[in-house]
């Protein structure tokens, strides 16, 4: 995808406009949906219990939509469980005896020590991935000799992965996503990604991605989080052809990302869209992370991406439900100023917005807008906001796009009288006439 100049280099984009002269007719594609100042996307790891019996009935209370990004291998009912694909791990057991873990064997052995049968061996392979991301090689690779050493001791054989009993169910998932709140991808078994083969590390997210679309559709492949925040660049370009949408890294022209450890003021940025994440948040206090509420409705270009894990004491990280409770009503306050809606949505829209392109043609008693993108129909279709600007004395105005029609009181501004609204890109002209 490519952006044009002009609209990466601006945070309003206007409307070409034929026919009658002055201001009438300018249109302007709104940096949120709502033409609200801020957006902010509640994201959830792990999909933990509690995610769902007491943090989805908050966001329903409150009409918010949740984003959770699950591991499917441990829910009952997926085909797809942790394995190991490759050589026979008898073999590749055998082979570290006389060699030791190097630079062209390391991917292979982490990829299969989680599944040599030993004590504490899903530990070992995260320890390390850890130290591999750390640039710490070595130590790394003196990690796996030590998880192949204790297999050596011992029968190997293939350790399937075990469905973690008391989870959530895939009917009672559907049924959350039928109330609207997004599932995305954490992959099969939450493992270090970065030091996984090749073969391996497309099990884990082209198997979860499987899953999600056969129990939820194809909506809910759009979105994914690689497991422990991982920006490893080998992963995250596997990672980028198999999701649109990458928590970890979204690389586009026109955002800056601030990722979870990043202290850069979102303020500072000069580009059209700042990514803002914040999390783990288990020890955050509650007067800090109202304040980032704040500060996003004060820039009108900040997307605040929430990051929380367990609550009520289930999963990592745990937040007590009574604090999700007080800090999303603390959004709900702020609601004529923030949109809050799922990570996949955000995304969208900004994409939508930024390649997007918006004509109008103004006759004497009526300006019809063209909204269009070159973006995949199918994947992007998220209404956008449109503030057209009227003559001054049309009392009420009639807009139209296809069978959709809203009869709507003009606003004014320092510009002029406008009516905004909400309008599909590429669903036809968007017909504006007083009434």
């Amino acid at each position: 995808m490519k952006a044009s100049v002009a609209l990466v280099a601006v945070l309003w984009v206007f409307a070409s406009c034929s026919g009658k002269s002055g201001l009438t007719g300018t249109t302007e594609i709104a940096t949120w949906q709502g033409g609200k100042k801020g957006a902010v996307s509640i994201t959830f790891d792990d999909g933990s219990i509690n995610q769902f019996r007491q943090a989805i009935p908050i966001l329903n209370r409150l009409g918010f939509k949740g984003t959770f990004f699950i591991i499917t291998g441990n829910i009952p009912g997926s085909e797809f469980r942790g394995t190991f694909i490759g050589r026979p791990l008898e073999d590749l057991v055998a082979e570290s005896a006389v060699m030791p873990t190097n630079d062209g064997n390391f991917f292979e052995r982490a990829s299969a020590v989680g599944f040599l049968g030993i004590p504490g061996a899903v530990e070992l392979h995260t320890q390390a991935g850890t130290l591999f991301e750390q640039g710490k090689k070595e130590e790394a690779y003196a990690v796996i000799d030590e998880g192949f050493a204790a297999a050596r001791m011992k029968t190997v054989r293939i350790e399937e992965r075990q469905t973690p009993e008391g989870g959530i169910t895939w009917p009672a998932i559907f049924e959350f996503a039928r109330q609207g709140h997004e599932f995305g991808n954490h992959t099969v078994t939450h493992p270090r990604l970065a030091v996984l083969d090749e073969a391996n590390l497309l099990y884990e997210l082209e198997k979860a991605k499987e899953e999600l679309l056969r129990h939820l559709g194809s909506y809910h492949t759009f979105s994914a989080e690689c497991p422990y925040g991982t920006e490893n660049e080998r992963v995250m370009e596997y990672a980028l052809r198999i999701h649109p949408a990458l928590r970890n890294r979204m690389p586009e022209p026109f955002l800056e990302e601030l990722n979870r450890w990043n202290d850069m003021d979102p303020g500072a940025s000069a580009k059209p869209y700042v990514q803002w994440q914040r999390g783990p948040l288990a020890d955050t206090p509650m007067e800090l992370m109202k304040s980032w509420i704040d500060r996003v409705v004060q820039n009108n270009n900040v997307w605040l991406v929430l990051v929380f894990h367990g609550v009520d004491g289930v999963g990592w990280e745990a937040k007590p439900h009574e604090e999700l409770d007080e800090y999303f009503s603390y959004m709900k306050d702020n609601e004529d100023r923030l949109w809050v809606d799922t990570f996949g949505n955000v995304t969208r829209y900004m994409r939508e917005r930024m390649y997007g392109k918006v004509e109008s043609e103004v006759k004497s008693d009526a300006i019809t807008v063209t909204l269009t993108h070159g973006l995949d129909r199918e994947m992007y279709s998220l209404p956008l906001t449109l503030k057209t600007y009227i003559d001054d004395d049309w009392d009420t105005v009639l807009v139209r796009q296809g069978a959709e029609e809203k009869t709507l009181t003009p606003d004014k501004d320092a510009r002029g009288s406008y009516v905004q609204y909400q309008a599909i890109p590429n669903g036809g002209p968007i017909a504006i006439s007083a009434r």
